[in-house]
This record gives C-alpha cells, structure tokens and sequence, in this order.
C-alpha cells in the first residue's frame, strides 16, 4: 500500500515509522530543507546551538517503542537523562524554589518553602495522578470520533467519574481551593500553558498535568532536543521510508470521497493513503479546495503563541537551571492581555539553558538561552514595535533577578549572538496558522471532543495527526497521534 505523509514534523516522522514498520510504501514529503517542524535546531555566531522550539522532554517510552516496532533497541540510537530537577522558579518578591522532578520530595520542599501542608500537597498530587488514570489512557491514547472507544468499558467508568473530574471548575479554582498559597497557585496554573491554554478559563481536569512531569519524569535527550526528530527520522530510513524534503504538496487529490493521492506543482502522484501533518487549518486552506470545512472545529479559539529570543550569552550563571520560570506580579492581568491580542507589561518568562546538560551547545563558560515570552496568536499586531518593547522589559526583569544588585541593566552587555522568532515567524517557519503553537486553546471543558478527529469524515484513506487535532500539542501528544494514526489506517 502506498503511503504519503505531509509534513516531517515529529508526529508525521513517527507515523511513517509506524506504518513502515506495518509494511507500507511510505512518501515524506516536507517543505523544509529537513526534519523535525518545530523540533529543529540552528546555531548562532560564536558556537551557539539551539533547539528551535520544544524543550521539555516527558513521557520517552512513546519514542523507545518506534524503535521497538523497527526491531531496534532503543539505547543503540537514542539515549536521554532524567533530570533531577524540573524547574528553578522565581517571584517578583524575591522567592525562589527548586522544583525536584520525583513526587515525593517536591511535596516536601514546596511544604517547606510555601504556606500550605503537606497533607495538602500530597492529596494534590494524588488527585492529579487520579484524574490521569481515569482518562489518561482514555481520552489521550483513543480516538474519541469512533465509536469503539465509546463501546470500552473503560470509558464507561471514567464518564460516571465526570463529576469528580473538575470540569466546570477552572485549572486556577482547583489550585486555589487545594493550595491557598498565591505563589503554590501561580507555580501549578502555569501548568496550562504547557497547551497554550489559559489557567482561569481552562477546565480543571487539566490540573492532572503535573503528574506527567513528577511522576514519569522529565528528561532531556543527550544531545538536546533535536535528537528526537533526528532519531526518529534515521530509523525511517533504515525501514526504507523515502524522504523529500524542499517539497511542498499543493493539493491532495481525491475523486468523490476517495483520496487519489497528492499534487506538487504540475505533477499528481497517485497513493491509497495519505496522512497530513500539516497545521489543520491551513490543511482545508490549501490543500483541500471545495471539501467542506468543518467550521465549529476551525473556528476554536487558537493556542497562544509566542515570542523567543536565542541568545548567546558570553558568560555562565550558576543561579540558572536546565528550565528556569520567572514569574510576573498580576498572573490574570498577564493572561487577560494575552485573550484580548496583546502582550502585558508585566509577563512571565522561561529561560532554556540547554548547555547546562549539553556543553557542546555553548563555548566552555559561555550559555545558550532560549528565552519563551507567551504571546497572543497572530492576527495582525504590529509586532515589531511589541517586541522591541517586550525585549526591553525581559531584560530588565532578568537584570533584576541575576545581575548584581548595584549593576541591574548590565545583562544586556552580556548577549553576543541573537535570533528573535515572532508569532508571524512561526507561522511561516512551521505552518501553523496564525503561529498557534499548539492549534486550539482548552479554554473550554469541550476543548478535547472539539479537536479535529485523526481521519477524515468525508475522504475515506484520508487521515490527520499533529499538534492541532487530537489529541493535542505538545511531544508527547502528538506521538500518541501518530500511534492512533498507525491503529486506524489498514495493514496492507
């Protein structure tokens, strides 16, 4: 069976793997002059390396198992650490705590560091870890558009679950009623930007998001984020997947409600499946004229976006982690402007260190920082001048907290290479529309049965995976797409 992919982002390289593995004749084809999407990399002037976008690594069991299916053990190509510690956190009133990725100390030292018990915080963590298995492996690993999975047993217990699942309470009530202390709150809300969601709007059973990261574990591959793409791209090859990178597909051809294959330019290439990785939105944009548009699901409100700026920094800071968030005063003000199309003068900011754990990726006793600014989705802001200022008010912040307190607006003398991404720039960079960087927002407790379903209703061979359908964006997510992708399409 014949077998295009559009699209080598991670989802689409791990569902050619997986439909290689199963026996198909697979077609990748990528506009971009390589793999990975968002999970490229790129160096500066002076020895700098950088991860373009993802830079937390959660849930490897779902790479491992694509060697797995080639037949490969995973420690021959891959290999990652798990990290100690998850995040180094900082307040505007000078608090600062270190996040220990296993559970049970996290709840210790937050118990030590914040007004709130133990007791408190371990029921917390506990509902956490309920709430993940009751639907984790239901509402994630499953189709929720067929069905079968309706018909499983297992769903019929975690829907007579609903009412303790928090979903007419926001992610903020939840934290709020179970931790109390405002900065304990403002640590677990950020939780929901991990979908580019909004804490006091997003449903509360998203407060389970927490459990992925301090149960599982977090984990940074040996060679940085990009490994991941590469790997899983390497082993495609070695299963005979045919890549075909600078090649844009035009259309995807279909005749009645049968997919006859794809255009690219002048030329149709007939295939009996296609599988489209392309941002869902630009998909029924570009490449599906006349099919009819499923408008409730493409008019959901977008993920934000962001802005990132790639630094080269000429000196090492001790104080930084591998992941490092510092957070603004007003967290609701921040996410207010943020619905309304702007950006706060007061935000948050994550600061990526990677040559913390990957010394290759600075010069000895210099750091990369990749530094995440949460923005609105592009919808025509000026965003030169926003950015212009935003860099203004980051460097000011982290001044603040990391420079000597008699020197406060050194910091900047430190940067020596830079690269600033806007929402614009991702949109073009990756095609995600509006430069959503996860489609959708869950701002709503239907957000999960909103999302695009993996398969097309109206074009049988037809099916979608990626960050803008089910079952979401993120890594780990779009890995599970692939593998719903993998279950559905048939075996040749």
């Amino acid at each position: 069976m014949k077998t295009a992919v559009i699209g080598a982002g991670i989802a689409g390289l791990a569902a050619a793997v997986r439909l290689a593995a199963a026996g198909h004749s697979v077609d990748v084809y990528e506009a971009a002059d390589g793999p990975g999407g968002k999970l490229s990399q790129f160096s500066l002037p002076g020895g700098y390396r950088f991860d373009f976008g993802p830079s937390l690594f959660t849930m490897p069991q779902y790479v491992d198992e694509l060697f797995e299916l080639a037949g490969e053990d995973p420690r021959d190509h891959f290999n990652y650490v798990r990290l100690d510690e998850v995040c180094r956190y900082w307040w505007p009133d000078g608090t600062r705590f270190v996040a220990p990725a296993a559970t049970d100390e996290l709840v210790r030292e937050a118990a030590r560091t914040f007004d709130v018990s133990e007791a408190a915080l371990r029921a917390f963590m506990e509902t956490a870890a309920r709430k993940y298995e009751l639907t984790g492996r239901t509402f994630l690993e499953k189709s929720l558009h067929k069905l079968g999975t309706w018909l499983d047993p297992q769903v019929a217990y975690a829907m007579l679950k609903i009412p303790g699942l928090d979903l007419f309470r926001s992610m903020h009530e939840v934290h709020e009623a179970a931790l109390g202390d405002p900065r304990l709150v403002q640590l677990f809300d950020r939780f929901a930007t991990y979908n580019g969601s909004n804490p006091y709007k997003a449903p509360g059973l998203l407060s389970m998001i927490p459990h992925f990261e301090h149960h599982f574990g977090a984990y940074l591959p040996t060679g940085g984020m990009y490994d991941i793409a590469e790997s899983v791209y390497e082993v495609g090859r070695r299963l005979g997947v045919r890549y075909h990178f600078n090649r844009r597909v035009d259309r995807i051809n279909r005749a009645g409600t049968q997919v006859q294959g794809i255009r690219l330019g002048a030329e149709n290439i007939g295939y009996d499946t296609v599988v489209c990785n392309m941002d869902v939105w630009l998909a029924y944009d570009r490449l599906l004229p006349g099919a009819r548009r499923p408008e409730r699901t493409l008019r959901q409100q977008k993920s934000t976006s962001a802005v990132i700026f790639y630094w080269g920094v000429d000196r090492a800071f001790p104080e930084l982690g591998l992941h490092n968030i510092f957070f603004s005063r007003d967290y609701a003000s921040e996410f207010s402007h943020l619905e309304s199309g702007e950006l706060s003068d007061d935000v948050t900011i994550y600061v990526n260190v990677s040559s913390k754990q990957v010394p290759g990726d600075a010069p000895p006793g210099q750091e990369n920082w990749f530094v995440m600014v949460n923005a609105p989705a592009h919808t025509g802001q000026d965003w030169p001048a926003m950015t212009r200022k935003l860099r203004q008010t980051v460097i000011a912040v982290l001044g603040r907290h990391l420079a000597p307190a008699s020197a406060p607006n050194t910091l900047e003398r430190h940067i020596r290479a830079e690269r600033i991404v806007r929402p614009p720039d991702i949109e073009t960079l990756t095609g995600s529309h509006q430069g959503a960087l996860y489609g959708s927002s869950s701002n709503n407790r239907m957000a999960a049965f909103l999302r695009h379903p993996n398969f097309s209703r109206e074009i049988d061979g037809l099916y979608f995976l990626g960050g803008s359908v089910h079952p979401g964006g993120g890594v780990p997510l779009c890995l599970l797409s692939a593998r719903i992708v993998g279950e559905m399409v048939p075996n040749p």
